[in-house]
């Protein structure tokens, strides 16, 4: 098996509220991102480098703002809609923001409350797709 990692981020974990709500959620957005679910288990599932479980008696859901990346606009603008019939609520509309020149994002809060964007940075070339982590074992 092959993983892909960033370079700064190993990986992040969410606990949700409603574990089944949420997990619809990410399957519809990381969708229109070109994302499926790798792997999954009762009550969680990953996604390169995104963990999700459910919340407990012990524990509780999470709040954060987590940005995607998209590979242009028109993914943006898809995002923001499957977010939207998926049960998640708008936070920004689909649109240039002025954090830099060429910066297009949107921003939705999932079903849990977090702030979950997808973000195109402008016409680009990247080095490499990914970081390629293959097991030795």
């Amino acid at each position: 098996m092959t993983w892909h990692f960033g370079r700064l981020v190993d990986h992040i974990h969410l606990r949700a509220r409603n574990f089944a709500d949420t997990r619809l959620f990410y399957e519809k957005v990381l969708a229109t991102l070109g994302h499926t679910i790798q792997m999954q288990g009762e009550g969680w599932f990953q996604v390169d480098e995104l963990f999700v479980d459910g919340a407990d008696a012990k524990t509780t859901p999470s709040h954060i703002h987590l940005a995607f990346q998209a590979s242009d606009r028109a993914t943006v603008d898809a995002f923001y809609e499957a977010a939207l019939a998926a049960g998640g609520s708008d936070n920004g509309k689909p649109g240039e923001r002025h954090y830099h020149p060429g910066y297009y994002g949107a921003f939705v809060l999932d079903p849990d409350g977090n702030n979950i964007e997808a973000v195109f940075h402008g016409e680009n070339q990247r080095s490499a797709a990914s970081v390629e982590i293959e097991s030795t074992r």
